[in-house]
Order: structure tokens, then C-alpha cells, then sequence
């Protein structure tokens, strides 16, 4: 039986925690708080008026572009901050100034996170795949729900990043596989092996390379990849969360990939936006991803 694909979208809302708040946006820009730091990136869509220009100009930090893609310079205020720790809930990290303008984490992800440590904690001791988990705070916010996680990057310097953000949390020796390996070739591997996971988080970036130099574009490779995570959920699987960031994709696109992927397993299909909504202001929020999510 094939999964119910809702009719309608829904948007995930991140609201403000204790170490972040989206405090204004506008003009093309959002002005952020990181634990004490404010902080000010591009964002393009924010077509509307800031509602107080003057605090952006008092930012600690601000990302200067240095083209259209995600290249660019951090200018700092006062002496240059190089990285800080930060938390959501039980989960401790380290956020970083990257040249890419994030700082080693999205924050719109809250949302998921707290979706996955609902989910997780129904379950008894799950196994949970986590791919393209970069640095590795949906695979802590497992791990502390209960869960047994296997988190794959491609990136050596990342998964080092998560393994560190792993001890920030005292949760080394939690049940967590730390891999470095092309995505596509990891679950290759494991549908060959038989390997079942009882829920799967695919976080997949538009391009990227792998470890030996593997190619990885989005709307090429993630049918395929998809279909084979879909082949590694176990009998009485939880869910398969997928999240993707591009100019050209919808939560309505995901859905159907996704509904493909999933066609004989029954179940629902979620699908929708993640937004970032301003601290204390009347709801006004900025669309960041899209995702689509089965779940048993």
C-alpha cells in the first residue's frame, strides 16, 4: 500500500532558545544572536524593511559575500572571535565563523531536531542513520533521546567537528559510529549487507565531492539515493527525514521523490518548509529549506 502524501504544506517554525534568536531581518540581511554575539549574514528573500536598521550597524560580526554562492569574508567589530560554544538542550557545540556565512550549524534545523527527539524517544534503543550529518547535532540530539547513531560525512574536518561537539555534550561514549565516506557508496554498502536502520535523516548539500574525490549533485543523485535508504528501513521503521536546500526544489518536489521511494511501505508523508521566525515581533518569519518526511 502505497504512504499518504498530505494535501497540504507545512511550515516548521524555530522560534528563539537560550543561545539563539533571530532578532530582525530585512533589506536583505538578518540580524542574529548567537549565545552573546550579534551577528549579521545575507539573506536575499528578505525583500521587507528592518525594523530597527541601527542594531545592524552595532553587530559584533558581518559577513561580507564575495559572490553569489556562499563565499565570503567575516568583518568583526572589535578582535576577531573564532569560535564560541553554544547549546540546545542537552546538546553542547561549538559554533565557528566559517567562510561559507553559516557558523557550523543551521539553526533553522531546531525544528527537525526537536521532531527527532519526539520521535526517538518512542522508540526502544532505535538505530538511526544519520547522512551528510556535517557536525553532528541531530546526531547528538538522537544519541541523548536514546538512540544507537550512525552519522556519515564526507568530510574529515566535519565529522572531527562532530566528534568534539560529542565530548562538548559528554556523550563520547554514547552508541555513536563516526564515518568518514561518500554517502552514496555508505549506503550502497549497507543495502549489499543487508544492513536495517528504524529511522534515517538525509541532509544532502546541492553539490559537493566526497572523500576521493566522488561528485555529488543534488537533482542527479538523490532519487537514487533515496530509493536506497528507503531499502535499509527496518520492518517497523519510524521515519525517513529529508531536508534539502536549493533555489530550484519545493517541500512539494521532496514529497513526490520521496512517495517513490517509499511506495510499498504504507504510511505518511509530511512535507513543507523550515522557517526562522523573529524574536518577540508579530510572527514574521524567513523560509530557510524544505523537507519532506515518512513516517510509520
Amino acid at each position: 500500500m502505497p504512504p499518504r502524501l498530505n494535501p497540504l504544506p507545512e511550515t516548521l517554525v524555530t522560534r528563539a532558545w537560550a543561545d539563539y534568536a533571530l532578532l530582525d531581518s530585512g533589506g536583505g540581511r538578518k540580524l542574529e544572536r548567537y549565545g552573546r554575539f550579534t551577528v549579521v549574514r545575507p539573506e536575499p528573500q528578505c525583500f521587507w524593511s528592518p525594523r530597527d536598521p541601527s542594531a545592524f550597524d552595532a553587530a559584533d560580526a558581518v559577513f561580507d559575500p564575495t559572490d553569489e554562492d556562499e563565499s565570503g569574508r567575516w568583518r568583526f567589530a572589535g578582535n576577531p572571535i573564532d569560535t564560541f560554544p553554544l547549546a540546545w538542550r542537552d546538546v553542547r557545540f561549538t559554533s565557528r565563523f566559517t567562510p561559507f556565512r553559516h557558523l557550523a550549524f543551521f539553526p533553522e534545523q531546531a525544528a527537525n531536531w526537536e521532531w527527532l527527539d519526539g520521535r526517538v524517544r518512542t522508540l526502544r534503543k532505535p538505530r538511526i542513520l544519520n547522512l551528510f550529518g556535517y557536525t553532528g547535532v541531530a546526531s547528538l540530539a538522537c544519541a541523548a533521546a536514546g538512540a544507537e547513531v550512525t552519522h556519515v560525512d564526507a568530510s574529515k574536518k566535519s565529522v572531527a567537528w562532530a566528534r568534539e561537539n560529542a565530548e562538548l555534550s559528554s556523550m563520547s561514549d554514547k552508541p555513536i559510529r563516526w564515518i568518514v565516506e561518500d554517502c552514496r557508496k555508505y549506503v550502497a554498502r549497507e543495502v549489499r549487507r543487508g544492513s536495517k536502520y528504524d529511522g534515517i535523516i538525509l541532509d544532502p548539500p546541492k553539490y559537493g565531492r566526497g572523500p576521493t574525490g566522488e561528485v555529488w549533485r543534488l537533482f542527479e543523485d538523490l532519487p537514487g539515493l533515496l530509493k536506497d535508504c528507503a531499502a535499509l528501513l527496518s520492518d517497523d521503521a519510524s521515519f525517513l527525514l529529508l531536508n534539502a536546500y536549493a533555489a530550484r526544489i519545493s517541500g512539494l518536489s521532496l514529497s513526490h521523490i520521496m512517495a517513490e521511494a517509499t511506495a510499498e511501505r504504507g504510511g505518511t508523508i509530511d512535507w513543507g518548509e523550515l522557517a526562522l521566525a523573529e524574536d518577540g515581533s508579530d510572527g514574521r518569519a524567513i523560509g530557510l529549506s524544505f523537507f519532506a518526511r515518512w513516517s510509520a
